[in-house]
C-alpha cells in the first residue's frame, strides 16, 4: 500500500454505545462519591456494609484516599489483612512459579486459597454484630465477604502490565517493585490472573457498580445493570477492541504511519488488536466511557459470543488472536518456535498451544520470512550452533540452518507448532494464531538486548523437545506457503482458503469484493481484519444490530449468535475492489 499523503483513518478507541443507561455513570471522584451517598441512603437500613472489591493493580492508596477514607465509615476492613502471609505462599504455589525467568504452570487454585478462611470467618460474625452506620471492607477479595452494595473496581491487563514496567505495582501482596518485569508478568500471567478472573466471575451478577480507575485520578463508574446490559449488547453486534502498540528492539515504522501514532517514538513492534485476554472493550455509557478488561466479555457471556461448539472445546476463552508485527524499516524477530500440544499440557497446563500464521499486509522488496529447517539438517549440530552462539562463542549460522523466503504483500505463511520461524525485516504481519501467546521459545536474538538492556531470554532446551525437522524446504513450500484455493465466487465478489495446516484449528478466509458480501457465522465466532481497502460496512439483513463502520487494518469481531450478516465497500471505498481476512474454529 501507498502510504505517502494517505490520511490515517485507524479508530484507536472504539466504543460499545450503551443505550439507555446516561444517568447511570459517572466520573470524578466527587460524582462517584455522590452516587454512593444516595446508594447508601436510599437503601433506608440502619447499618449498611459496602464491599469494594479490587482487581489486582488498582492503585489502592488512590482508591483509599479519595473514596474509601471520604464515605464516614464507622468501620474501615482491609481485607488483605486477612491474607496469609507471603512468605507461606511463596512456598505454598513454588510449583507454579518455577525457577524460569518466562515460564510458570498455569494455577487452578481459588481465591480462598489466599486467606485465612477462619479469619475471615470470624470477620463475617463481627460484621454481622455491628448495630448501625458504614462499614466498609476493602482490597483485593473483598468480595469473600457479603454486603449490601458491591463495587468492582477492574483493571485492563495492558495497564496492569504498565503499571507493572513502571514499577508503581509488585505482584499481589508482594514487595517486588524492582524485580524483574519478565518475573512480575510471568507471576501475574500464570497465577494472579487466574485466580482473579475467578473470583470475579462470581461477582458479575452481583455487582451495583463497576469502578474503571485505568487513567491516574480520573475514576469511571457505571452501575452494574449498565455494565451487565453493556456486556449483553456486545454480542449482540460487531464490535472492535481497544489496541494497544508496544516498542521492541526489532519494530518498525508502518504502523506509525497506518495507525496515527505518536511520531516521537522510535520503532513500534507489536500491536495486539485482536487479543480479548490482553485488550481492552470501552463501555461507553452517556458521555462516560469506561475500559474493561474484554475478557469480562467472553466470561459474561461466552456461548453467545463463542458459539456453543466453540464454547463446547475451549470453554470460556477466546481461542484466536490477531495482531501486527512490524518490522518495516526494523529488525528480525527472534528466531523461535512454539510447542507442540502434549508438551504445552505436561509442562505448563495449556491445554491448546500458539499455532499461527503470517498474512503479509504490506512488504519492502527485501521483506522475507524465516520457515523451517534446510533439507538435512542434523539436529544435533543445529541445537550445538544455537547453544554456541547463545554463549557468545559464536554467531549463529542462520543462512546454513534455516530456510528464508521473499514475502510479498498478500502471502499467507502457516506456522504450526513445532516449526522454527520468524519475520524478518522490512514486513508488516498481521498475525493469526491460537491465543496462548506467551508460549514462545526464542532460540535465537540476532545479538540483542531488550529495551531494558538486558539479554532478552532464550529457550533452547524447550526448544530443542519441540522442533520439527521434517518441516524442511520442500516440506514448508508444499505446505505452508500460500496454500490458496478459491472456494466460490458471484457477482462482484470471490472467497478463498487461505489456510491454516491441517494440524491448527483456525479456518481462514479471505474475500475480495466491490460488491456486498453475504457471510454467515454458522453458530462460530467470526474475527476479521480490513486487508486491503479503506472503509468497509457491516449490516445485517434483517436489522438486527446497526450498521457499523471499519476502515483499513482494523481488525473486528461478529458474535457467533448473530448468524448471517453482510459486508460491502463504503465511504472512499464504494466502488472498489477491497479484501477482509476471515478466522474462525474448525469444528
Amino acid at each position: 500500500m501507498n502510504l505517502e499523503n494517505r490520511k490515517p483513518n485507524y479508530d484507536r478507541f472504539p466504543a460499545v454505545h450503551v443505550k439507555g443507561f446516561d444517568k447511570e455513570a459517572f466520573s470524578s471522584y466527587d460524582f462517584i462519591l455522590k452516587e454512593l451517598d444516595r446508594k447508601i441512603e436510599s437503601l433506608g437500613k440502619n447499618k449498611v456494609t459496602l464491599v469494594l472489591d479490587y482487581y489486582h493493580g488498582v492503585d489502592e492508596k488512590e482508591v483509599y484516599e479519595n473514596l474509601v477514607d471520604k464515605l464516614g465509615a464507622v468501620k474501615l476492613v482491609n481485607i488483605e489483612e486477612y491474607k496469609i502471609p507471603e512468605e507461606i505462599l511463596s512456598k505454598k504455589l513454588e510449583r507454579e512459579i518455577t525457577e524460569d525467568r518466562v515460564f510458570g504452570v498455569l494455577s487452578v487454585r481459588r481465591i480462598n486459597e489466599f486467606f485465612d478462611m477462619d479469619k475471615i470467618n470470624e470477620l463475617k460474625k463481627e460484621i454481622s454484630e455491628i448495630k448501625e452506620g458504614l462499614t466498609i471492607v476493602y482490597g483485593i477479595g473483598a468480595g469473600l465477604i457479603e454486603g449490601d452494595i458491591l463495587v468492582y473496581a477492574d483493571m485492563a491487563r495492558w495497564e496492569i502490565q504498565q503499571r507493572l514496567r513502571r514499577k508503581e505495582v509488585g505482584n499481589w501482596g508482594v514487595d517486588n517493585f524492582d524485580e524483574d518485569i519478565l518475573k512480575k508478568y510471568k507471576r501475574a500471567f500464570f497465577i494472579e490472573w487466574r485466580v482473579l478472573d475467578k473470583h470475579k466471575r462470581e461477582l458479575f451478577n452481583k455487582l451495583d457498580y463497576l469502578l474503571d480507575t485505568n487513567k491516574k485520578n480520573e475514576p469511571k463508574m457505571i452501575s452494574g445493570e449498565a455494565f451487565r446490559v453493556g456486556l449483553n449488547q456486545a454480542v449482540s453486534q460487531p464490535f472492535r477492541l481497544m489496541p494497544f502498540f508496544d516498542p521492541g528492539v526489532w519494530g518498525g515504522q508502518w504502523m506509525k504511519e497506518v495507525c496515527d501514532l505518536d511520531k516521537s517514538v522510535e520503532k513500534y513492534a507489536w500491536c495486539f488488536d485482536g487479543v480479548p485476554e490482553e485488550n481492552s472493550l470501552n463501555l461507553k455509557v452517556g458521555d462516560v466511557t469506561v475500559e474493561i478488561p474484554s475478557i469480562d466479555l467472553v466470561f459474561y457471556k461466552p456461548v453467545e459470543l463463542l458459539g456453543d461448539k466453540v464454547h463446547a472445546r475451549f470453554g470460556m476463552e477466546f481461542p484466536i488472536r490477531f495482531d501486527f508485527l512490524d518490522t518495516m524499516g526494523g529488525g528480525n524477530l527472534s528466531l523461535q518456535v512454539h510447542p507442540l500440544v502434549g508438551y504445552i499440557q505436561e509442562t505448563f497446563g495449556m491445554h491448546y498451544t500458539q499455532d499461527e500464521s503470517y498474512y503479509i499486509l504490506d512488504n519492502e522488496d527485501d521483506g522475507i520470512v524465516y520457515l523451517g529447517t534446510k533439507e538435512g539438517v542434523n539436529p544435533d549440530e543445529l541445537i550445538d550452533e544455537l547453544e554456541k552462539a547463545q554463549r557468545g562463542e559464536s554467531v549463529f549460522n542462520d543462512d546454513k540452518f534455516i530456510n528464508k523466503f521473499p514475502a510479498k504483500k498478500h502471502d499467507h505463511f502457516l506456522i504450526p507448532s513445532g516449526t522454527i520461524h520468524c519475520s524478518g525485516k522490512n514486513t508488516m504481519i498481521l498475525e493469526i494464531s491460537a491465543t496462548p501467546f506467551i508460549f514462545t521459545f526464542k532460540l535465537w536474538d540476532w545479538e540483542r538486548l531488550g529495551l531494558d538492556g538486558l539479554p532478552r531470554p532464550v529457550h533452547i532446551e524447550h526448544g530443542k523437545k519441540n522442533i520439527q525437522y521434517e518441516r524442511d524446504t520442500k516440506w514448508v513450500e508444499k505446505n505452508l506457503i500460500n496454500r490458496i484455493d478459491k472456494i466460490a465466487e458471484g457477482d462482484g465478489w470471490k472467497e478463498e482458503r487461505t489456510g491454516l495446516h491441517e494440524r491448527e484449528f483456525i479456518e481462514t478466509r479471505r474475500h475480495w469484493f466491490s460488491k456486498k458480501v453475504t457471510h454467515n457465522t454458522n453458530g462460530l465466532v467470526n474475527m476479521l481484519n480490513l486487508i486491503d481497502g479503506e472503509e468497509a460496512i457491516i449490516e445485517s439483513p434483517t436489522g438486527s444490530f446497526e450498521p457499523f463502520v471499519v476502515h483499513y487494518a482494523e481488525t473486528f469481531i461478529i458474535p457467533a449468535n448473530i448468524g448471517e450478516y453482510t459486508i460491502r465497500p463504503c465511504g472512499i471505498s464504494e466502488g472498489q475492489e477491497i479484501a477482509t481476512l476471515k478466522a474462525f474454529v474448525r469444528v
